[in-house]
């Protein structure tokens, strides 16, 4: 006997439905109308089932910090710095693990189980750090936290940076982080970027860095990452994140650090509701988009993945932490409206965000774990357009969230009716 069955599951590849048998937390068998029994049973009635959503970039010290102490009134990416720099001092521990807390618990609601967290390290007590080493454990069981070790106000730029990023590592900090473009010279952000890399490769970790997160043309950092990545053999172990200063190169020279990217199996990490907000804001008319060359990046054969990067925080006064609204603005953004295209922007908040991760044992095939979200919608493409209702949120096969199906009662033309905005009902004879 199974532990769980899930029955009736709409499959992103498959166009018959599937059964899903999960035991001890795992996924042991997929098919059709298994014949098995299990202590609960799910029906999917046919909805889409998905791995879980994951943000491949978010910072969790910051988030729920919206006013404190007060509102990114220019909506710039350094009145926000600034913000944050005001903040910093009156940081508490236990505030920063209620709002780290709060805020899984709104990630798991949305069926996002995985977080990439950049953890600012430029302060001397490193409060953020251990606070959230100690949420990543309380969270275990529900969610996988990777925690960044972040240098925000520069690794050369801010005098202790190299000793704090030491020590939050040496604390059990996961992934190595940057931010070269805020260091004081090009030349500067260039030395952090060998220094970083040659850091992680001799512990062995990973690295993802803030590159380039500027409108500036002449901000290139990420083709210093791609040449360390290759130089240290770390190849498929590095993010570069952000990467907006590309929307402003010419064709030409966005094209040669495209094609070093992928030959350096370097992912990349776009901040869709975060980059059309925070860039271009030196503009009138016309404005850049101010997102990173997504459709050229995934035609080139790049891991492109998406994260959330903020929500409520001195950067971006909205958001709920949905994957799905990453996606949606992504789709939108980076004008990806074919069918392969809008596709690949649902990729870009499971699989692709997996990869960038290198989150072991994800997908919905025998052998996975038992992480999974049925979304009251069809197919990836509906899941995106309608930010489609999280049915069921199960993680090592217990269901961890739930909600009812959503849909709105219609009282016109002396009749009532449901609509749940679903393909289904545009060829439906209630209409």
């Amino acid at each position: 006997m199974f532990d769980l069955i899930v029955r009736q599951c709409r499959l992103k590849d498959s166009k018959e439905e599937q059964d899903i048998a999960c035991k001890d937390g795992r996924i042991i068998e997929v098919a059709p109308s298994l014949d098995a029994t299990a202590v609960k049973e799910i029906s999917a009635n046919g909805c889409l089932v998905t791995p879980p959503f994951i943000d491949s970039h978010f910072h969790m010290d910051a988030t729920l910090t919206y006013g404190r102490p007060r509102v990114n009134q220019s909506g710039t990416l350094l009145e926000g710095i600034a913000l944050w720099g005001e903040l910093k001092p009156h940081l508490d521990f236990a505030d920063i693990q209620r709002r780290a807390r709060l805020l899984c618990r709104w990630a798991v609601a949305k069926g996002n189980l995985a977080i990439r967290a950049h953890i600012d390290i430029c302060e001397p007590t490193l409060l953020a750090v251990q606070a959230l080493l100690e949420v990543r454990e309380e969270m275990r069981p529900y969610l996988d936290i990777q925690l960044v070790a972040f240098p925000q106000d520069g690794y050369y730029r801010y005098p202790q940076a190299e000793a704090l990023l030491t020590k939050a590592l040496d604390l059990g900090v996961d992934v190595v982080g940057g931010i070269p473009h805020f260091e004081r010279t090009m030349a500067e952000g260039t030395r952090s970027v060998k220094a970083l890399c040659e850091i992680a490769a001799e512990r062995g970790l990973l690295v993802d860095m803030h590159c380039d997160e500027t409108d500036d043309p002449h901000s290139c950092h990420i083709e210093t990452l791609a040449f360390e990545t290759q130089r240290l053999g770390m190849q498929g172990r590095v993010c570069g994140s952000h990467l907006t200063s590309m929307h402003s190169m010419d064709n030409y020279y966005a094209g040669k650090l495209m094609a070093l990217i992928e030959e350096a199996e370097v992912s990349a990490v776009a901040n869709p509701l975060i980059n059309i907000t925070i860039q271009g804001r030196m503009e009138t008319y016309p404005k850049r988009r101010g997102l990173t060359r997504v459709k050229e990046m995934l035609e080139q054969g790049i891991n492109v993945a998406f994260g959330h990067d903020c929500v409520l925080d001195p950067w971006y006064s909205f958001g709920s932490h949905d994957m799905l609204e990453v996606a949606h603005m992504g789709l939108h953004v980076g004008q990806m409206t074919g069918i392969d295209e809008a596709r690949s922007m649902f990729d870009a908040v499971t699989v692709n965000a997996a990869r960038a991760l290198q989150l072991e044992d994800y997908g919905l095939a025998p052998g996975c774990n038992a992480d999974m979200v049925i979304l009251q919608a069809a197919d990836p493409i509906e899941a995106i357009r309608i930010r489609a209702n999280r049915l069921f949120v199960i993680r090592r096969g217990e269901v961890v969230a739930s909600t009812p199906e959503v849909s709105s009662e219609v009282r016109i033309m002396g009749g009532q009716s449901t609509v749940a905005f679903r393909n289904s009902e545009i060829n439906s004879d209630s209409t």
